[in-house]
């Protein structure tokens, strides 16, 4: 009788205790390393708001400086001649302004939003409307500028440099050393920091001289950026 009597009792408080409502204060288990917890869905604007942000976060307005980069259009013209702007044998022509760190590395594609709502009003820097649309998306959309400010600052970038007499006449192809034609440059826009420009060549061709610039449109200097090392460069002319 006292063994049925203890088993009885054991039974009863084993029922009690899986009849109590499970606690309240439990916490969720927490997400696996790398991972977030999900969260409820967004709609389409938080979603675009949410990315806007992750942009923002990564990299969009920040990084150390610009490089104007202005393309020798002969060259460009030799392998591309039905390019609008090829038509008109131009020197110097803007191929971008970039936005670029002191290391070297660079941010690109940072926003998802439109270019300028009306292209032609910046058609005396790109002729071609899709360069424009190439140029807003890949580096545009990291300077934390509206479109019509960034290409605003890159007209005045542009305006800013001014080109050597001895390029802006080139009626036959010469050959120099990369320092030349920098030292040229430097003639040209006195005051220049002495590491404030860079230059670009391809298969012992001149193919664009770079200028880095403050957000400020101030001449600064180019870091990680790597200049021609070519013993001498060939300059075709504009108009051959």
């Amino acid at each position: 009788m006292k063994r049925l009597f203890l088993a009885l009792v054991g039974a009863l408080a084993l029922t009690a205790c899986n009849s109590q409502p499970p606690s309240t204060a439990q916490h969720p288990p927490e997400a696996a390393p790398g991972r977030s917890a999900e969260l409820p869905r967004a709609s389409g604007r938080d979603r675009e708001a949410q990315r806007n942000r992750r942009a923002e976060s990564n990299g969009s307005g920040a990084f150390d400086f610009y490089l104007l980069n202005l393309s020798w259009s002969p060259e460009f013209c030799a392998t591309h001649p039905q390019k609008p702007e090829c038509a008109q044998h131009l020197g110097f022509v803007l191929h971008g302004l970039w936005p670029q760190n002191i290391d070297g590395t660079y941010p690109e594609h940072c926003r998802d939003v439109p270019g300028p709502s009306n292209p032609t009003a910046f058609s005396d820097l790109y002729p071609d409307p899709g360069l424009l649309q190439h140029e807003w998306q890949t580096h545009g959309t990291c300077s934390g500028l509206a479109p019509e400010a960034f290409f605003s600052l890159a007209r005045r970038a542009v305006h800013a440099l001014h080109i050597p007499r001895e390029l802006t006449t080139l009626d036959h192809q010469e050959s120099m050393p990369p320092a030349a034609i920098l030292d040229l440059f430097h003639a040209a826009n006195p005051g220049l920091p002495p590491d404030s420009l860079a230059l670009g060549c391809g298969n012992n061709y001149l193919t664009a001289v770079e200028l880095c610039l403050g957000k400020d449109l101030h001449p600064t200097s180019c870091g990680q950026v790597r200049s021609c090392r070519a013993n001498s460069v060939r300059i075709p002319p504009p108009n051959p």
